[in-house]
């Protein structure tokens, strides 16, 4: 039996979920369709999903189509969920991306297609509610093509536009053979020579669909059924199947982790080589730390998605997705056995933050647990404790992830908090080169360590990079990666409390106390270095050689394009201007103009909300994180610290050393 890990992806409210709920029930796997309004849906099983109508947590269900069997990933259309999409995109051999006939080609929608191009994802598209008044299709189609820059074959036609017996009439469309002859000779050959055939033209859709040439676009109703059954075979014929030796080595990836009843892990995996059984003692460990060597942990438990149920297995084979228990150290983006590749982010960090305010009978202790558990389940979740504030602050992508956190601590942690107000995070990058030491024994270096470094400016987005201008032999490596594991930690705080990244630190000057002993006794700290000796010594050389340097403090920008009525623009532009978005072309197109430029993270969402009434409520507003400016004007933002505060030696010493050198 084939395998296929499908994926359903979309802007919010296209009728994703609709969608799946019609899939499971055509295909026999459930016999009442449930309804988002109603709150019943298969795939939203978090009461908050149900009460608010939209998906939040990729759910996995599996169906039979014949021969294959289809593993379905619902995702989150909301933009602030976009994390959970992104983990989703690495184990899909496939995806199906739904447009509403009515609203058509959507911010989110635009978002998605270029990812899953860039990542050669073969994608068919489903345009639903054709059944709705207002629905569109002759002149949707080129709109679809232009607006997502994908060449698309219609696979029907439809009859009863908008109305409740809209249908959908299956049949390749008359542009078909010049659309896939661009990329088929033979096929070019016969269309030229006016002989070809409709097999020549299915073999060859078949092909450029999986070689993400092309896009077959199906039309019809999650809500009556109309053109799922053709959108079913397209799945069947036109996407590839789960590739993968079960005999290889054994290597695959943890796309979700939730809790079990009793508060155990649960691993969703994704294997890519080499069989899984219960009782296996595997190695697993984070793609992005090299010098990570991997945990071990035994699989005490296998489930696996089974026409629409779970059940318990006793291996997972190549190609599957299966639920892992017994591993409670793993962590999303684990590779179990073989590590992969580092999985690249396809989506941007979180630019936003606000801190945790308690209800004035929570238990901290508990609201800790409750968002470290929370972190679990979206690494790109960050959090950041202040324990001389007693505060927790959490990077978000938007106001309504933040509301969802905040009813997800109260329904399902007990945990009742607010939020202060949110603020952009940004970013501090060295302004030149500096350099500071502190000798073994000499002056007032209290510690046990000799540590010299260097800091300077490095390209941007290279992150952090640490080497050596010392031998490694000079001393103990313990010390060298004490310095190391503390300078990416230290830098996650720069002179003005930004994280400092795109930098180059050099370690210029080693050296440490040989383990001695007085005679006949054991091993004497005050005499002998310690890995704890570099570790306290380190912050303050750096942020010495970082304040030699300087740093520039930079803030998110996000590009953004709007489209609305050409005569709204008189009103539109002043309110952009005010909120510093900088519109850097303008088209007209008719009677819409079409804006784009770059506005700072912080005002996108004041922008978002000014929008319907600068444009009566006809104006679309797309925008994504896009780079980082330097903050030129007004006040350069500054964030509290959360550590010894290295900037303060004084400060720092009666906190690490619990006395003044």
């Amino acid at each position: 039996m084939h395998l296929l890990n499908l994926g359903i992806l979309a802007h919010v409210d296209a009728g994703k979920t609709s969608l799946t709920e019609r899939l499971l029930h055509s295909a026999g796997v459930i016999d009442e369709i449930g309804s988002v309004d109603d709150g019943n849906t298969r795939t939203d099983t978090l009461a908050l999903e149900r009460r608010r109508g939209i998906t939040i947590k990729s759910a996995v269900v599996s169906f039979p189509v014949d021969d294959v069997t289809v593993n379905l990933i619902d995702t989150p259309g909301h933009p602030d969920f976009v994390a959970e999409v992104e983990r989703v995109l690495g184990v899909l051999d496939g995806a199906v991306l739904v447009i509403s006939a009515v609203e058509g080609v959507q911010p989110q929608t635009r978002i998605l297609m270029r990812t899953l191009q860039r990542l050669r994802i073969p994608t068919l598209l489903f345009v639903n509610k054709i059944d709705r008044r207002g629905a569109r299709y002759d002149d949707l189609l080129p709109a679809i093509s232009e607006r997502l820059r994908a060449a698309v074959v219609p696979m029907g036609s439809v009859e009863g536009l908008g109305t409740r017996a809209a249908g959908f009439l299956p049949g390749l469309g008359p542009n078909a053979p010049a659309v896939l002859a661009e990329h088929d000779d033979e096929l070019l050959t016969a269309y030229v020579e006016n002989t070809v055939s409709y097999d020549l033209l299915r073999a060859a859709l078949a092909t450029q669909t999986r070689q993400v040439l092309v896009h077959p676009v199906y039309f019809g109703s999650a809500i009556t059924g109309a053109g799922v059954d053709a959108l079913i075979t397209g799945i069947k014929e036109l996407l590839p199947a789960a590739e993968g030796d079960p005999q290889g080595p054994l290597s695959g990836t943890v796309f979700k982790v939730e809790r079990g009843p009793a508060g155990e892990k649960i691993a969703y995996a994704r294997m890519f080589s080499g069989t899984l059984r219960t009782r296996d003692r595997i190695t697993f460990g984070d793609t992005r730390d090299t010098s990570d060597i991997g945990q071990e942990g035994k699989v005490t438990a296998i489930t696996v998605f089974d026409h629409g149920t779970d059940i318990a297995c006793d291996s997972l084979p190549a190609g599957r997705i299966g639920k892992l228990r017994g591993l409670g150290d793993i962590r999303i983006g684990d590779s179990i056995g073989v590590r992969r590749k580092e999985v690249e982010h396809f989506f941007a960090p979180p630019t936003l933050e606000t801190a945790v305010v308690p209800g004035p009978d929570t238990d901290r202790r508990a609201l800790h647990l409750a968002l470290t558990q929370l972190a679990e389940q979206d690494p790109l979740i960050g959090l950041r404790h202040d324990e001389v504030r007693q505060e927790t602050a959490v990077s978000l992508y938007g106001e309504v992830q933040k509301e969802v956190v905040q009813a997800t601590l109260a329904d399902e942690f007990g945990v009742h908090v607010t939020f202060r107000e949110t603020t952009p995070l940004c970013i501090e990058r060295p302004n030149g080169t500096g350099a500071a030491v502190e000798f073994n024994k000499k002056d007032a270096n209290p510690f046990l360590a000799t540590v010299g470094l260097r800091v300077e400016p490095g390209p941007v987005g290279s992150g952090v990079r640490f080497g050596l201008e010392v031998e490694l032999g000079a001393m103990p490596y313990a010390f060298f990666k004490a310095v190391e594991d503390t300078v990416r930690e230290t830098l996650g705080q720069g002179l003005h409390g930004w994280r400092v990244t795109d930098c180059a630190v050099t370690m210029t000057h080693s050296g440490y106390s040989p383990r001695q002993s007085h005679a006949h006794q054991g091993f004497d700290k005050s005499m002998s270095s310690t890995g704890a000796d570099f570790r306290g010594l380190t912050p303050l050389v750096l942020v010495e050689a970082l304040r030699r340097a300087g740093s520039q403090v930079y803030e998110p920008m996000h590009r953004f394009r709007v489209e609305a009525p050409a005569d709204t623009l008189a009103a539109l532009l002043p309110a952009l201007a005010a909120l510093r978005a900088v519109p850097r072309t303008t088209e007209t197109h008719g009677s819409l103009c079409v804006l784009e430029g770059e506005v700072p993270a912080a005002q996108v969402h004041g922008l978002e909300r000014q929008l319907p009434g600068l444009t009566r409520g006809e104006g679309e507003w797309e925008s994504a994180f896009d780079h980082y400016a330097a903050v030129a004007h007004g006040i350069v933002p500054e964030r509290a610290r959360t550590d010894h505060n290295p900037l303060n030696r004084k400060e720092y010493l009666l906190n690490v050393l619990r006395r003044v050198a």
